[in-house]
């Protein structure tokens, strides 16, 4: 039984802050540009040919000259969904006239591109109809059916358009009549449509797409040789037809028995995500065990400090418990973004902190990171270590890059960046009939179906002050108190309320007070203003003795920030650098010219000098300095430089 749900797109507006930024970035910069990019208009970037195709894959069903083909990989479709997905949750916040026609002409070549069965994929539309639907391993057909499913559901959500969303209606009863009708066996390579029908159900309320997520999560993995029995039935392959590494695409046991995150990390945590959402709408307390079990093994054993999952270049994959190396970990964007919608959908059934902490942890640093403070460059791989000279040239580290490049031939995390912060308030905030959630500290309004009506305002997450008015209606206001937040009080009427360390109820103000599993439960009433002081102190964060490479390391954050040190501000050399154990930690004042808007830490530090010489039996000297730091988000934003999260630490 659900416990909320997130909240409407149109029922959050933004009013400015940090992530207000982010959010017109995305509307100013990042959105025309990635425009341009799928029309091959942008300069020294990579060929998309993603419009082309969908007007191709028009021509072909029109018995007409397809021009210069296919070109691109399979999933080629996708980037079309996101952007369009991203442009619906912008217009949302941001309406935008132009950018709308814009959208409604690419969603008319769209349904241009659809078949009369309602198939829909550019990829074997112009190049191989005949063979739709033979090769569920490699083709991402039901991955990009998925996307587009999120787009139609953005955009109607945002604008009330529906033309998308009935031809992927139309898309939803073709892969139902193909899977479920005919009964062709099968599940997806890479998970994605479970997430995205589940979407779709709660929107149109169309059975068959229940059935269908479901459908597509109970099968999969109990045969766990289903693809090499495909593949035996055909004589042509997409890729090479590597179906012997079950755990990378999460079929090698059915999912209730699946105890660890294995293999692809993004197919993982979107397998994940649907896996939730399908359990918590059916009530399936053994998939959502199966989801607690998965949920611990990536956040206990498996996840950077960063929020980064994956940490091995080798399938983009997780790998075993503890081994989590910084200067070779992949960890990319589009995982972490997948880690948050898999902590939004446990939030649905179990509010919990240890969800919205991660969700919070992900976002702040390694989503953030993804792009470049001016949204023109983005990281598809997120090191806690860069060296140049080593980092993106040895052959063990060609992956991790020192620079954030303009574009990717598979460039799927660019546009999951823009949808993803496009669309933050659904993440911020949940709801059910009596309570309000806060499960991120976001700037603005937000107007609840119970009839709560809120204005948040804070300079989160420089500030720790996150201040509430109740604008309308009389429910419950549930705030989310971070677990690293060491000391926590309320302001509820201009009065001082103190809050306990562990769960329970208590008075205050003629009304009672719970704290819960990390939330803070306060009946509140139109006219109340509350604010909510968290812990504003740096402090050191130790990684277990079980990490390799970590031992005796330590790194530094502030609130949710995890902090990098860059060569550009230690004398182009953090190599040479330990902390301090315990050292003092000194905060400067926020400072908006550098990087953005940004807050620089100052960590008691010392520098070892060595000779020349490889090795030496010479020992070193050790001199007292002041390490800098920077929040990790900014990091590679000022040219190539030395990077690292995890420093050496040392007494003084």
């Amino acid at each position: 039984m659900k416990q909320s749900h997130q909240i409407n797109q149109k029922a959050y507006k933004p009013a400015g802050g940090f992530i207000g930024h982010y959010q017109r970035l995305i509307k100013d910069v990042v959105i025309p540009y990635q425009y341009t990019v799928l029309c091959d208009e942008a300069e020294d970037t990579e060929k998309s040919h993603v419009i082309q195709n969908f007007i191709n894959a028009g021509h072909a069903l029109r018995g007409e000259d397809t021009g210069d083909g296919f070109y691109g990989w399979v999933f080629q479709d996708s980037d079309a969904a996101k952007w369009i997905e991203a442009a619906g949750y912008s217009l949302s916040i941001f309406p935008d006239k132009e950018l709308e026609a814009t959208v409604d002409a690419v969603i008319d070549l769209i349904a241009e591109a659809q078949d009369e069965d309602g198939y829909l994929d550019t990829y074997f539309t112009i190049k191989e109809r005949e063979h739709r639907w033979q090769d569920l391993h490699e083709a991402h057909e039901l991955y990009c059916a998925g996307h587009m499913m999120e787009a139609a559901c953005a955009y109607y959500e945002s604008t009330g358009k529906d033309k998308l969303l009935k031809v992927m209606q139309k898309n939803v009863a073709h892969i139902y009549h193909v899977f479920i009708e005919e009964g062709n066996a099968g599940y997806p390579g890479h998970p994605e449509v479970e997430l995205a029908l589940m979407k779709m159900y709660r929107l149109t309320k169309d059975p068959k797409c229940l059935e269908l997520a479901k459908h597509f999560v109970d099968v999969r993995g109990v045969d766990a040789d289903f693809y090499e029995k495909e593949a035996k039935r055909r004589d042509w392959t997409i890729w090479g037809n590597h179906f012997e590494d079950k755990e990378y695409g999460q079929f090698y046991a059915p999912v209730r028995k699946q105890k660890d995150a294995v293999g692809h990390a993004v197919r993982a945590v979107y397998l994940y995500t649907g896996m939730a959402d399908v359990a918590t709408e059916t009530d399936d307390e053994a998939l959502f065990e199966a989801c607690r079990t998965l949920w611990n093994s990536i956040t206990k054993k498996r996840m950077y400090v960063t929020g980064g999952i994956g940490s091995t270049v080798q399938g983009e994959a997780f790998t075993k418990d503890y081994d989590l190396p910084g200067d070779t970990a992949y960890a990319e964007t589009c995982a972490s973004i997948g880690l948050m919608f898999f902590a939004s959908r446990m939030l649905e059934k179990e509010t919990d902190r240890r969800y919205s902490d991660v969700m919070e942890r992900a976002l702040y640093n390694t989503v953030l990171a993804g792009m470049q403070l001016d949204g023109k460059r983005f990281f598809y791989v997120n090191p806690l270590e860069i060296v140049p000279g080593i980092s993106g040239e040895a052959v063990t580290h060609k992956h991790d890059l020192t620079q954030r490049p303009k574009w990717y031939s598979c460039a799927c995390c660019p546009p999951n960046v823009a949808r993803t912060l496009s669309s933050i308030g659904k993440y911020a905030y949940g709801e059910n009939e009596g309570t309000a959630f806060c499960h991120l500290f976001i700037d603005g309004e937000v107007s609840f179906e119970n009839g709560l009506h809120i204005a948040c305002e804070t300079g989160y997450p420089y500030e720790f002050e996150i201040s509430y008015r109740v604008l309308a209606g009389g429910k419950t206001l549930a705030l989310r108190i971070p677990g690293w937040s060491r000391k926590n009080s309320l302001l509820l009427n201009g009065k001082s309320v103190s809050i306990p360390d562990g769960d329970g109820s208590w008075k205050a103000d003629g009304r009672t007070l719970t704290l819960q599993k990390g939330y803070l439960y306060v009946p509140v009433q139109t006219g109340d203003a509350l604010s909510l002081m968290l812990y504003d102190a740096p402090y050191y964060v130790y990684p277990n003795t079980k990490v390799p490479r970590l031992s005796g390391c330590v790194t530094v954050m502030r609130g949710p920030l995890v902090y990098c040190f860059e060569g550009k501000d230690n004398e182009n050399d953090v190599l040479s650098l330990s902390l301090v154990e315990d050292g003092k930690i000194t905060v400067r004042p926020y400072d908006k010219t550098l990087l953005g808007g940004t807050v620089v830490l100052e960590a008691e530090a010392v520098r070892t000098v060595t000779g020349n010489e490889l090795y030496s039996m010479e020992q070193p000297k050790h001199l007292p300095c002041t390490a800098v730091a920077v929040p990790y988000y900014t990091w590679g934003n000022r040219g190539e430089n030395q990077m690292r999260v995890w420093m050496p630490a040392r007494g003084e």
